[in-house]
């Protein structure tokens, strides 16, 4: 069983959700590898804003619209984050559509306080998880990466992503965390945040990787924009697992809300 896994690493421009529809559309049909699942970066369509009233869309929007369309066009799931309003509140949304237009949606949980996001958006108290070609999948939001406890791997998935708008300042701690990630729960990862500059002056990175279960990366994309597509063995994964079975001394603990 594989899975082969894209990444897109992309320059957003601030607040123009059409401009990255169109940009994104020609990049996934650019892509020339197979791919079972394409990720694109957080809020995807807007750069990381805090404009939530001006920026959200519904589930039924034109960004949700999109992905349902991309998904049938390059038979793959495409995933990323999207500002959605969802009643009186707004909710920085992990939405992964697959071909057929199943949909998997998870709201993040670790708001960024730095930019105060906790007072825009409303955090989520779920971890999903989805499976794709024999994969089980655990999304995540960028400000999640430093909270281990949230994305402890409870023999719950293979495949760890997160989707970031990660601040150059802080790269290094992007960088290491991903594969302390990827080390400490025995899984797969896939990371993408952005490079360029958004609305904020604040510049990005990259540093978009596919890493495997050893913290050996798989594919990284450095600070150009682009993409990389990994094939995932789940094979592997199993027999590295069983040989060393790490997680069965991990610390017993629960989640209280």
């Amino acid at each position: 069983q594989t899975l082969d896994v894209t990444i897109v690493q992309a320059d957003l421009h601030w607040h123009d959700a059409a401009r990255y529809r169109d940009y994104f559309s020609k990049t996934i049909e650019n892509i020339e590898e197979h791919s079972d699942l394409i990720v694109l970066p957080e809020m995807f369509t807007t750069g990381f804003s805090m404009d939530a009233p001006a920026l959200a869309e519904s589930m039924d929007g034109e960004t949700v619209q999109w992905m349902k369309e991309m998904a049938d066009k390059a038979n793959a799931a495409v995933c990323g984050s999207v500002i959605i309003a969802d009643g009186d509140d707004y909710r920085n949304r992990f939405i992964c559509v697959e071909p057929g237009a199943a949909m998997t949606t998870y709201d993040k949980r670790h708001l960024f306080r730095l930019a105060d996001e906790q007072n825009h958006y409303t955090q989520g108290d779920v971890i999903q998880t989805f499976e794709l070609n024999g994969f089980r999948i655990c999304p995540m939001i960028c400000y999640d990466l430093r909270f281990p406890v949230w994305s402890r791997n409870r023999d719950s998935y293979d495949l760890l992503l997160y989707v970031a708008n990660w601040p150059s300042r802080r790269h290094n701690a992007w960088a290491t965390l991903l594969r302390a990630r990827a080390i400490e729960n025995l899984s797969y990862l896939a990371g993408v945040n952005r490079v360029g500059q958004d609305g904020n002056d604040l510049p990005y990175a990259g540093g978009s990787a596919i890493i495997d279960f050893l913290g050996n990366d798989l594919a990284d994309l450095g600070d150009q924009p682009g993409t990389a597509t990994a094939t995932l063995e789940l094979d592997a994964l199993r027999e590295f697992r069983e040989r060393f079975a790490f997680h069965k001394d991990a610390d017993e603990f629960t989640l209280e809300f």
